[in-house]
């Protein structure tokens, strides 16, 4: 159980694709790249579902919501274009799977948002919190050993690494702090399953990455 917290590198699997840079890959690997997406997106929507918090970027996406009238999706996928623009001045090349990244999990949580309604017990709902930070960990595994690119989020962490040469822990946890403080001012919701996120999500997506080396 605890061979979880050892893992350091994503691991390569028959599907995965030798370079992030590969605009030819195997079908194999497309279309797990795009179910792990698909599992993610459906995390994160879940997660806005049970009411109980949301994960940090949204947090922004439903303060950017609440502030201009339109679908958490589509703030999503907007904060996604804006992220990775970012990359411009950091020098981050996009690959398949941050383009796919983008589209696939706003795509998602608007449809999860549509057909789910939220829990009606208390202990329903943070159930259901934990099962999306599950969810979400499930679908980051299956995406990185794609390895078609990283998101748009994650190129931020590691460009802003390389630039700053500061930790990457440090980096990754100033990056959610600011985007949840700006989020919440926009009027996005925080709660226990902000918490939960936060704490869970490292070990569901190493739990993940054993599992699916495993399969």
């Amino acid at each position: 159980m605890f061979e979880i917290f050892k893992i350091k590198n994503i691991p390569q699997k028959s599907w995965s694709s030798e370079k992030p840079l590969n605009f030819k890959p195997k079908v194999s690997t497309f279309l797990l790249l795009c179910i792990g997406l698909a599992i993610f997106g459906l995390g994160e929507g879940l997660l806005l579902v049970s009411t109980t918090g949301n994960s940090p970027w949204s947090v922004l996406a439903e303060g950017i919501t609440k502030i201009t009238g339109i679908t958490i999706g589509t703030s999503t996928f907007l904060v996604s274009v804006g992220v990775l623009s970012l990359w411009i001045f950091l020098k981050q090349k996009p690959g398949i799977g941050t383009i796919m990244n983008i589209i696939i999990i706003a795509g998602v949580i608007d449809l999860t948002l549509i057909y789910f309604d939220p829990p009606t017990s208390i202990v329903s709902k943070y159930i259901l919190a934990v099962v999306s930070v599950l969810l979400v960990g499930l679908g980051s595994g299956i995406y990185l050993i794609a390895n078609l690119g990283p998101g748009p989020r994650d190129g931020l962490m590691t460009g802003l690494t390389r630039v700053t040469n500061l930790p990457i822990a440090f980096v990754r946890a100033s990056i959610e702090i600011s985007v949840v403080l700006i989020g919440w001012y926009l009027g996005g919701t925080v709660g226990i399953g902000t918490l939960i996120f936060a704490f869970g999500i490292g070990p569901a997506v190493a739990a993940s990455l054993y599992l699916v080396n495993k399969i």
